[in-house]
């Protein structure tokens, strides 16, 4: 199964919806709930939500311009329709309501084409056989622990006997988590479509674009604004879990979870297209997690601390290859950059002069931070790659734990604490020195994952963005250089070349490809950075959408999806090379 999908959600749930019309994953009621589909876990056992047009000549899905709303033209021998896929949101003054609901809309063009419904939900991952009830205007799905409900024009006889529908009229169907729809009529759910892409179109067009790829920029932030969680604030790292990172593997994660180092870049990269809201509601978010207890690397989206890792044996996994995971171990992990992200995410709120955010405890919330990452800079971790069992001394979180005392000092001077600002200062500038010494292999010319190392880890790419080494200092150019030797494979870049705990590695992380066209243009080789932008473009879906990894023996999607963190990578590498080209070439913005 290809990973051409689609996706669609409001803020609560989020939906894969394939070029066929299938929806192959949907979690209700929320991001991390049981699945209800799950085909693209399993074809037989995940369950799915598909019409089957009768006697089909094509069929072709884009999402409606500058919204998550998918149409599927579809032409038969006996005429055309149209299906709008959505998960309605709902602008309400300065909130949006956001149901736990997808709605389809079906709607005639031409003609009186003929569908099949074919409507096999498997609730709980498939692991409870649903009874199916009449229930008004449509049925109602018992199974595990949540009733769903599907409310249609369409008689549900025809889903059992597979009777074909006449669409020579709108046919609708919303399937809801909890209670039934207030949607009752196709008219009804076209003024919900109606509105929801008005709202979607009101969002994006506040965003700041840059000159470059603003396209492949939008639809990135319009996939990452999928990701983050209305309720809470919390952002989701993907929509699934267990789809491999390479095929044949044990490399199945969930990733339906907010990493917070994850969550911190994705706030950022929406700042910098002047989406703010995003970040004001992590803000809030992290303040409760650290009021909580210490500070994870990641949480459930309603702040669940325990996220245990079980197994699903009852699923085949993606393209066969298992195991299927609930849950993830590395909540358990040390890793230490990660209160580096969380001063950086702060440090860049706090300073915009377009926000304003009234906590007069915030300060304490840094210095709970700063202090965390000095008292553990000297110790090993597992790192952002999350090793199970591979602890060092690694680059980047090293260099992590130095921008939180770096920015820490910054934010201290601005919030009147001079002794503060002095005494992380000094720490940070001895820091930097022990970093850019121990971590530099000056025989091999490049900075090592791990102190004293001799592997290469594309995260060090970063290394300019944070501010610790300017990008045309010769050893970070020698360090591009060199990884450009080891660590691309036909043209892809991978995290690391290393054997793991799971052995060698051979998908290309694709965030680590973007890192590495932003890299390039800081040093200013802005035309070889557009060239390989432009040719990363070309490995996503054909909606524009990326998973975590690629295939570089095939070119293939592989990894969960869509991807958040690929997604930050494509937007801080085309603002970069937008911004240095229009420097370059002394372009003003005004009437450009």
């Amino acid at each position: 199964m290809k990973l051409d999908h689609g996706a669609i959600g409001n803020g609560r749930i989020l939906a894969l919806v394939g070029p066929d019309t299938s929806i192959d994953w949907l979690c209700l009621p929320r991001f991390d709930a049981p699945s209800i589909f799950a085909r693209l876990l399993d074809e037989e056992r995940g369950g799915r939500f598909a019409f089957e047009p009768l006697n089909l000549v094509s069929s072709t899905m884009s999402y409606m311009r500058n919204t998550n709303v998918l149409r599927t033209e579809i032409v038969t021998e006996h005429g055309r329709c149209e299906i709008f896929d959505f998960a309605p949101r709902l602008p309400m003054g300065l909130s949006v309501d956001a149901p736990a609901e997808i709605h389809r809309l079906v709607r005639p063009i031409e003609g009186a084409p003929r569908l099949r419904v074919l409507f096999d939900p498997r609730p709980d991952y498939g692991r409870h056989a649903p009874v199916i009830v009449p229930a008004e205007q449509g049925i109602e799905i018992h199974g595990g622990q949540m009733r769903s409900f599907l409310r249609t024009n369409v008689p549900p006889a025809y889903f059992e006997c597979g009777q074909p529908a006449r669409v020579d009229r709108p046919l609708f169907f919303v399937l809801s988590a909890g209670r039934p729809t207030v949607y009752d009529s196709s008219a009804a759910v076209g003024n919900a479509l109606e509105v929801t892409v008005k709202g979607w179109r009101a969002w994006a067009r506040t965003a700041a674009l840059p000159s470059f790829a603003p396209e492949a920029v939008l639809r990135s932030a319009l996939c990452l604004k999928l990701h983050g969680f209305n309720d809470t604030g919390a952002i989701i790292a993907a929509a699934t879990t267990s789809v491999p990172e390479a095929l044949d593997t044990e490399r199945t994660w969930d990733y339906r979870f907010c990493w917070l180092r994850d969550s911190a870049f994705v706030v950022e990269a929406l700042r910098r297209l002047g989406q703010l809201g995003e970040g004001e509601a992590f803000v809030r978010f992290l303040r409760d997690l650290a009021e909580a207890g210490p500070l994870q690397p990641l949480y459930g989206i309603g702040g669940e601390r325990n996220l245990v890792e079980e197994l699903q044996t009852h699923l085949r996994g993606f393209e066969g290859t298992g195991p299927v995971r609930i849950g993830n171990a590395a909540y358990t992990q040390v890793q230490t950059d990660l209160m580096g992200e969380m001063v950086l995410c702060l440090e860049t709120l706090l300073t915009d002069p377009r926000l304003v955010i009234e906590d007069p405890t915030i300060m304490s919330l840094i210095e709970q931070l700063v202090e965390e990452a000095i008292a553990k800079f000297p110790l090993e971790d597992t790192g952002l790659w999350e090793y199970r069992t591979m602890p060092r001394h690694y680059t980047f979180s090293k260099a992590m734990c130095w921008v939180a005392a770096n920015r820490g000092a910054e934010l201290a001077t601005a919030y009147g604490k001079p002794e503060r600002a002095a005494a992380w200062g000094a720490w940070a500038r001895e820091a930097r020195e022990e970093i850019l010494t121990r971590a530099y292999n000056q025989e091999l010319g490049f900075f090592a994952q791990a102190y004293g190392g001799r592997h290469g880890d594309a995260s060090n790419l970063l290394l300019p963005t944070i501010g610790i080494i300017d990008p045309r200092d010769p050893r970070f150019v020698s360090t591009v250089r060199a990884y450009e030797r080891i660590l691309v494979d036909r043209g892809l870049m991978l995290r690391y070349r290393h054997d793991d705990d799971f052995g060698e590695t051979t998908s290309a992380f694709t965030i680590c490809s973007f890192w590495w066209a932003e890299a390039l243009a800081m040093m200013g080789e802005i035309e070889e950075a557009r060239a390989l932008f432009n040719r990363l473009l070309k490995y996503a879906n054909p909606l524009g959408l990326f998973s975590e990894d690629v295939d570089p023996d095939t070119g293939r999607l592989l990894g969960n999806f869509p991807q958040a963190y690929t997604h930050v990578g494509l937007i801080h590498a085309a603002i970069t090379i937008g911004e240095l080209s229009d420097a370059q070439a002394a372009h003003f913005r005004a009437w450009a």
